[in-house]
């Protein structure tokens, strides 16, 4: 084939393709078989393979994986991504519509749209002169994370905009997982002996969340536009009867939707325009009726003010827009039978009852805990421990106890008490009215005024509770490098009843975290990894670990190479602990009375029942080269990390420590030091680089 033949034949399959793939994806109106489109677009592959000159970034065939990423990228939403605020009844609805009336001009009319609350991801796509350029998550709604890769394997999200388009544009929507789609998947990955997809939404936000592409590809994602969120174009462009040259030529939420569709993207075609409540409520209840049936997971209807004048006007409240409210229906429930209820303590020290259950199917996923909330909860249930209850996944919580079935009891059942001590660390148990301490525990029960005015919570009253010690349980997952856990993710574990100690972290399961917001299907299952991988810890690692005072990490690695396991130091006599070389009177009476008061050994079965493995000290030095000398590393090292720095160090008879004094032998520095090395300066001690340093440990 000539050159210029080739050209015209590419443009032309390029057009074919491309009006296909929007006539299946979006229009949802098939003109020709599965075979051939995939036929054109091979002749289409094969000549632009054969002629590189004439290749383009945006052809159709490029809706290909890229590389893997080593990280996502940071991307600054110019305009913030909001959060909804959900109603969860009629009355909801009306009280919403009460507010946003009472903020607008009396006579103002307002009229609503709805549609579908879309189960998936929420992305934004920026296009810039017709082509995408970038697609973001949502984050924070301020910052998210750079997908570009993951969302061009989408075949429903249009690499290029059908003319005419502006030249700017930036559109949000809901990348998706059809139900369709996740049975096929987990029936391939069941027959491969591989982990299955828990539901549409978090196999949506996990694939595409994947640094590999290629996988993301793998889960055929579909993706529905709902917002032009950006839109400028220096010239009046005409879009049938609609005159654009920027977003305030859009009048109605309904126009943006309009808009959407012509320049190409898929949008659901359950919506509508409402004159009043009543339409709006009639929306709901037929959408309630089909919604088990759509091809996609929804959990509810959007209702927003349509008119945007409107909606500037009502503006923004914290993350939420005041003009747009989405109806929830009500949550899935299931049955189970209680098993036990445990107590978990959050870190301002209240008491949380948590339902304990065999593993239960509810909302997509498998749950083995409830929360009860409080002895409030508890009472208005009239619940006990064996009773078959009702169980609710409502939003992006953890699961709660709703009902119970007495006529089901066998007379087995128990009942639940509040424990007359912290179930962490044995301290008083307080019941606190009001924020008001009102009795200890076992004192006289709220009267039935009480009740109904007030709230009951129980709190620990020891101010050294390890369950209201953050730091301590931040310290405790570092040291043993479950990095996937970080002070927000502890206090929002804490925040849920998930967990009282770092010690409950390694109960946890998947399916406990995959049901919170922003975990999702991969970030649950990391989280869960990065903690099973570490419960085998080296016993000095372990002995850091526990937050002893004055004992560091060199001091615990000097006590771990003196005892050898965990149970010959907790045994060891003051004077033993005292005669350690490099170990003072303060540091081995801080130690003795470590391993002698209750709720530390309380603390330390407790991780070993729940399958923290200590492995008793094995000597690793392999020669003594380095006896006697003391190191200190600062900075980044190009060749290893710090902690396999430290480990060579120890391999040839050397110490580590965290502070630079004149008893320090070299000062180990990498790039980017810091206030060490010039410490090291002041006090003369001896500066390696990172080359002789591997000098040195040859």
């Amino acid at each position: 084939m000539e050159k210029f033949q080739a050209k015209k034949r590419i443009k032309k399959l390029r057009e074919q393709v491309e009006d296909l793939r929007y006539r299946y994806h979006v229009l949802d109106d098939p003109k020709v078989t599965d075979d051939v489109y995939e036929s054109l677009t091979r002749e289409l592959k094969a000549l632009e393979e054969g002629y590189p000159e004439f290749k383009d970034p945006n052809s159709p065939t490029n809706r290909v994986a890229g590389r893997p990423l080593e990280k996502f990228a940071k991307v600054r939403h110019d305009v913030r991504m909001l959060s909804l605020n959900d109603v969860f009844s009629k009355e909801e609805l009306l009280a919403w519509e009460k507010r946003v009336k009472k903020l607008l001009p009396a006579n103002a009319p307002v009229e609503y749209f709805c549609e579908l609350k879309l189960d998936g991801l929420s992305v934004s796509l920026i296009y810039k002169g017709g082509v995408f350029i970038q697609g973001s998550t949502r984050g924070d709604g301020l910052v998210g994370e750079d997908i570009t890769q993951n969302l061009r394997t989408i075949q429903s999200i249009p690499l290029k905009l059908r003319a005419p388009y502006p030249e700017f544009l930036e559109v949000r929507g809901e990348g998706i997982m059809s139900k369709k789609v996740l049975r096929e998947l987990n029936a391939k990955y069941e027959t491969e002996g591989k982990p299955l997809l828990a539901n549409t939404r978090n196999a949506a936000a996990g694939s595409l969340r994947q640094l590999d592409a290629a996988l993301t590809a793998e889960r055929r994602l579909d993706f529905f536009a709902w917002d032009v969120s950006q839109l400028k174009d220096s010239k009046i462009q005409r879009f049938k009867d609609l005159k654009i040259q920027g977003l305030k030529d859009l009048k109605t939420h309904s126009e943006k939707h309009q808009l959407l569709r012509e320049l190409g993207f898929k949008v659901d075609r359950h919506e509508e325009n409402c004159a009043d409540l009543a339409c709006v409520e009639k929306f709901i209840n037929q959408i309630g009726k089909i919604r088990a049936d759509l091809a996609y997971g929804t959990d509810g209807v959007v209702v927003s003010v349509n008119d945007l004048s409107l909606q500037d006007r009502l503006g923004i409240v914290g993350k939420a827009p005041r003009y747009m409210a989405a109806f929830k229906y009500p949550a899935e429930r299931a049955t189970t039978v209680i098993k036990d209820v445990v107590w978990n303590v959050g870190r301002t020290g209240v008491l949380t009852p948590v339902a304990m259950f065999e593993p239960t199917m509810v909302a997509g996923s498998k749950v083995s805990k409830a929360t009860l909330h409080n002895m409030d909860q508890i009472s208005r249930l009239g619940l006990k421990i064996g009773d078959t209850v009702v169980i609710q996944k409502a939003g992006d919580v953890i699961p709660e106890v709703v009902e119970t079935f007495p006529k089901l009891r066998s007379g087995r059942e128990k009942d639940i008490k509040v424990p007359e001590k912290c179930p962490v660390c044995g301290g008083d148990v307080e019941r606190r009215l009001n924020g008001n301490v009102s009795s200890r525990r076992g004192g006289s029960r709220p009267s039935p005024t009480e009740d109904a005015k007030s709230t009951v919570a129980y709190y620990c009253t020891n101010p050294k509770c390890p369950a209201k010690n953050r730091r301590f349980m931040q310290h405790f997952v570092n040291v043993l490098e479950i990095y996937t856990v970080g002070p927000k993710i502890l206090d929002r574990f804490q925040q849920e009843g998930l967990i009282s100690d770092a010690a409950d972290l390694f109960t946890l399961k998947k399916e406990d975290l995959e049901g919170l917001e922003r975990f999702g299907e991969k970030s649950a299952e990391n989280i869960i990894k990065s903690i099973q991988d570490h419960c085998t810890v080296s016993l000095s690692k372990f002995i850091y670990a526990l937050g002893i005072l004055h004992v560091g990490e060199q001091t615990a690695e000097d006590l771990a190479g003196h005892f050898g396991s965990l149970d010959k130091l907790m045994d060891a006599p003051l004077d033993e602990i005292n005669g350690i070389e490099n170990i003072g009177d303060v540091v081995a009476q801080s130690v003795y009375g470590y391993f002698h008061h209750k709720e530390n050994l309380k603390f330390i079965n407790k991780l070993k029942k729940n399958g923290v493995r200590i492995e008793s000290y094995k000597l690793t030095a392999k020669s003594y080269k380095l006896k006697g000398k003391t190191f200190v590393i600062t900075g980044t090292l190009d060749s290893m990390s710090r902690e396999e720095a430290k480990q060579r160090i120890r391999e040839l008879g050397g110490k580590t420590t965290e502070s630079v004094s004149k008893q320090t032998s070299y000062v180990v520095a990498g790039s980017d030091p810091g206030s060490k090395y010039e410490k090291a300066i002041k006090l003369g001690v001896e500066i390696l680089n990172e080359k002789h340093f591997l000098e040195l440990i040859k």
